[in-house]
Order: structure tokens, then sequence, then C-alpha cells
């Protein structure tokens, strides 16, 4: 397990999925975590787990990323209590599945908003707490759907180019934060099997098959090594598979 002691964490898109399994892995590599999303009682059943097996409890924020108010209202929520963030993990975004019937108004926005305005408002009013930490990491999860050759592949396009927006802002944060401190790292997973720490299946992940899924151990461990690379080298990743991958393989 790579070491985070003392870190200060935030963490968006906390309470459920791989927010949630990412929070885990963090707090018990040692981080304090600021957890963030857009269900509070979600975030609090995480904080308490991670209080019950690590004794320090997250903070937690909630948020709604498609919300502007609600973001600088999280933002200077987080000011208030921290006076500098080693990591911030960009991990909150709306799902949107491709569907026959068309997508409302409001589901397009949510979706685009949380990925593209939110991510990068959220990002741009914690900078100044980052500035400040001696090893500050910005680690955006994107998608392979956010790649130039990704498939549609059942997601909506709405989603597909919300991630195509996220990837550009992961980018775009890199070169502008060029010659400073401040490095912004950016995966872009597969479709992925939603595990968790305590689950046998963790436990069991690294003995699968190449042509088994992704799971959220992939990503919480790819998210470890790049935060733990010599800070001259700031990384971009796609993690592939051949089921759910960039070009998923027919498999039986």
């Amino acid at each position: 397990m790579a070491d985070l002691q003392g870190r200060t964490v935030v963490i968006t898109g906390a309470g459920r999925g791989l927010g949630a399994a990412l929070a885990v892995s963090l707090a018990e590599a040692g981080a304090n975590l600021v957890l963030c999303g857009r269900n509070q009682a979600a975030l609090e059943t995480v904080a308490d787990g991670i209080a019950a097996t690590t004794g320090l409890r997250p903070v937690c924020i909630s948020v709604d990323l498609a919300d502007n108010d609600g973001v600088r209202q999280a933002v200077e929520a987080i000011a208030r209590s921290h006076e500098h963030i080693d990591l911030l993990v960009n991990n909150g975004a709306m799902w949107l599945e491709a569907r026959d019937e068309p997508h409302t108004a409001e589901e397009v926005l949510g979706v685009i908003n949380s990925a593209i305005t939110g991510t990068f408002l959220f990002t741009q009013g914690l900078l100044p707490l980052l500035r400040r930490s001696a090893t500050p990491d910005i680690v955006t999860i994107g998608s392979v759907s956010g790649l130039p050759n990704g498939l549609l592949d059942g997601v909506s396009v709405p989603f597909y180019a919300a991630k195509r927006g996220q990837t550009a802002v992961a980018e775009g944060l890199r070169q502008m934060l060029a010659g400073t401190p401040v490095r912004s790292i950016i995966l872009h997973p597969p479709d992925l099997d939603d595990i968790q720490p305590a689950d046998p299946a963790w436990a069991e992940a690294p003995a699968r098959a190449k042509s088994a899924r992704a799971t959220n151990r992939d990503v919480v461990e790819a998210v470890l090594f790049a935060v733990t690379r010599p800070r001259n080298i700031s990384l971009s990743i796609v993690l592939d598979a051949d089921d759910g991958g960039v070009f998923p393989a027919q498999l039986p």
C-alpha cells in the first residue's frame, strides 16, 4: 500500500462506488479525507466505516457539482476548515446511459455541468489551497469514453461529450499549471465492476484472467501509483480491458 500519511485529500463522488472505494483505500494509506457528494447520508456511512477502521473520521460536505452555488458553498466550507489540500480527486460525475427515448434538458445539463462546469469551478476554487501544499496533485477520473478513439458503446451522447470535455479540463489544467508545483493527472477507466475493499472480490482481483472486466481496485491502484511518482512526472493513464475497454472484445 502506498504511503499518504498525513496528506489532506478531497474526493468528489465519495458516497458510493468508485468514490467510496477510493475513500477507504486512501484512508488506509494514511490520508485525512474530505468526502464530497450529493447524498449526505451516503457520505456519512462511508465516513463511519473509515472511522471504525482507522480511528479518523473524514469531513463530509454535501455538494452537487451541477449546481454552481452549491460548488461555491462547498469550496468555502473546505477553505474554512483546511489551510491546505494535498490531493484533489475529481471523481464526481453524473451517469446517463443511451436509450431510445429522448433525454430531457435537465438530464443533459446535469451530465455536462457536473463533469465540466462543476469539475472546473470546484478545482479552480480549491487551487489556492492546493498551492499551499508541498505535494499538490489533481487527479481527474475520466473514462475511455473521453478518448479520441473511444467508442460510444452504450453510453449516451451527452455522457460521451461530457467525458471528452472533462478530459479537456484535465489536460488544460496540466498546461496551465506547467512550471508550478501542482500536477494535473488524468485516468481513463473502462466499464468497472463495483467492488469495495471489504468485499472478497477485492482480494481476489489480482488473480483475474486477461479477459476479465476491470474493477474499482484497478483504478484505486492506478491513482496511488500516479500520485507517488517523482514530482517531475505527471501521468495520463488509460486502463484498458478486453471486456469493456477501449475496443471491447466480443467475449462469450
